[in-house]
């Protein structure tokens, strides 16, 4: 069984979202699902910061739902002891799920400009889900119903995210764009060792390296990922420049063409990452 953990927060001096509503959605379409009875469903409100961790150490939730708000760089927004907002940023975020890598698959974060806070978390988590822009009530409870709708009939984390931005246009809302998938790197080697394994079963096992070459090739992938975290980066702080109120629009597209550029070659380092892990199994 899956745990799915809600952590739900509106501090009083932010604006009021139909968080409510959102959950019971969840809930309503999880208890419907063919699948029900392989999710458990635990709510945390008006989550602290503290809480955060506590929850999770309570529950040991394979997925994670933060339904709030979020101010990109700034971070998300969680409430203080006197109810008011409280920043959390996205590396103090990253450095809570390191902590819970080996048991979260996948972390939805369904509020506003919560992308900087993805990219961070994905280093560590496979699976995880940002907006990189505002998103309204409307549209982040029906991406939600349709991720998780797609969830219960029993498809895959990637799957349930199409579906869930189906939802939103389905529904004749303009924002299906705004939910970002993002996955670890990580993941790619882990679906190259599984290969490698049913290959070994095969009897069809690639060679053995010796001491040397292993070593080689694992200084190699340790440098090309700390390339790719410095592209990652690099990415955060354009998508910040490019949200800045005073650019032209020509300044505007520079750099979403300069964004674009470097996801390119970012993704170019995925590749060859996963290529090398391919040769260390």
């Amino acid at each position: 069984m899956k745990t799915i953990l809600i952590l739900a927060a509106n501090p009083k001096d932010t604006t009021q979202l139909r968080l409510d509503e959102e959950v019971r959605e969840i809930d309503g379409v999880l208890r419907r699902a063919r699948r029900r009875d392989e999710f458990d469903i635990k709510q945390q409100w008006a989550v602290r910061s503290r809480d955060v961790q506590a929850a999770m150490l309570d529950f040991s939730p394979q997925i994670v739902h933060f339904s709030g708000h979020g101010a990109g760089d700034e971070g998300l927004a969680l409430e203080d002891g006197t109810g008011k907002v409280k920043f959390v940023d996205a590396e103090a975020l990253a450095g809570l799920f390191k902590l819970f890598a080996k048991q979260v698959e996948c972390v939805i974060l369904n509020a506003c400009y919560s992308e900087v806070q993805a990219d961070a978390i994905a280093r560590h988590i496979n699976y995880v889900i940002g907006m990189n822009q505002p998103i309204g009530d409307k549209a982040a409870i029906e991406f939600a119903v349709g991720f998780y709708n797609a969830l219960g009939a029993g498809r895959s984390y990637e799957d349930a995210y199409e579906f869930g931005c189906n939802a939103i246009q389905m529904a004749g809302i303009l924002e299906y764009q705004t939910p970002v998938l993002r996955t670890s790197p990580n993941l790619n080697s882990s679906r190259v060792k599984l290969d490698l394994e049913a290959e070994v079963s095969s009897e069809k096992a690639p060679s053995r390296l010796s001491n040397g070459q292993r070593q080689r090739l694992e200084q190699e992938r340790d440098e090309l990922q700390e390339q790719y975290e410095l592209l990652s980066e690099e990415i955060q702080h354009l998508r910040k420049q490019e949200r800045t109120d005073d650019l032209s629009p020509r300044e505007r597209f520079r750099v979403i063409k300069q964004i674009e550029e470097v996801e390119a070659e970012r993704d170019k380092l995925s590749e060859q990452i996963e290529n090398l892990e391919n040769k260390l199994q």
